[in-house]
């Protein structure tokens, strides 16, 4: 892992902790990472990495109204179906947007018969950059040897930027917003296909 991306990691660690907003046990192993990283088919980055090593965040208290039943990726105890479930929300939501006549500029001509469109984005999603969710609907794009990517939140093909990198999404997230954003907060993306989105 990169050095840079251990720091970050371990910085967005420390700020989840000093936040005391869920349940943290201890970090994943690397025997762990190994075994995740095999059965989902991803690398984490090197930032995500180094923070789930320090602490396993795995239970918050329900808000009402809360679409997740556990916003946290429970890497280590969590039903492998749903930990897939939550890995390919960018992906369905994407797909359902489609079903329901979306179609991004960058993308050339829409088919005209909807099963096709659907066929056809399917094809391209088998080959976007995976994302890892961090928390509910806020992702990271995986991949071992980079750090520092803003985190997306990411509600169908609405996506935004809600952390400009791992730790300042902590900050975001889990305690005031617009007491860490600084004048000129921009952050830009850094992977393709979801970077279209952003523009």
């Amino acid at each position: 892992m990169t050095p840079e991306g251990v720091k970050l990691g371990l910085e967005a660690a420390r700020l989840l902790a000093a936040a005391d907003c869920c349940e943290i046990e201890p970090g994943l192993t690397d025997a762990e990472f190994r075994r995740i990283e095999e059965e989902y088919g991803f690398e984490f980055s090197d930032d995500h990495r180094a923070f789930l090593a320090v602490g396993l965040p795995v239970r918050q208290p329900p808000e009402e109204g809360d679409t997740w039943e556990n916003p946290w990726p429970d890497w280590r105890h969590g039903d492998p179906a749903k930990l897939r479930e939550h890995l390919e929300w960018p992906v369905e939501g994407v797909l359902g947007a489609v079903q329901h006549g979306y179609w991004h500029p960058t993308w050339g001509q829409r088919p005209a018969d909807a099963d096709e469109a659907h066929k056809e984005t399917t094809l391209m999603l088998d080959q976007v950059p995976k994302l890892v969710p961090v928390y509910a609907h806020r992702f990271l794009p995986a991949g071992h040897g980079s750090h520092g990517h803003p985190v997306m939140s990411i509600w169908g093909t609405d996506i935004i930027y809600y952390g400009a990198d791992l730790a300042d999404y902590i900050n975001h997230e889990f305690d005031d917003f617009s007491a860490h954003t600084p004048d000129g907060w921009n952050p830009r993306a850094t992977v393709a296909f979801w970077q279209d989105f952003l523009a």
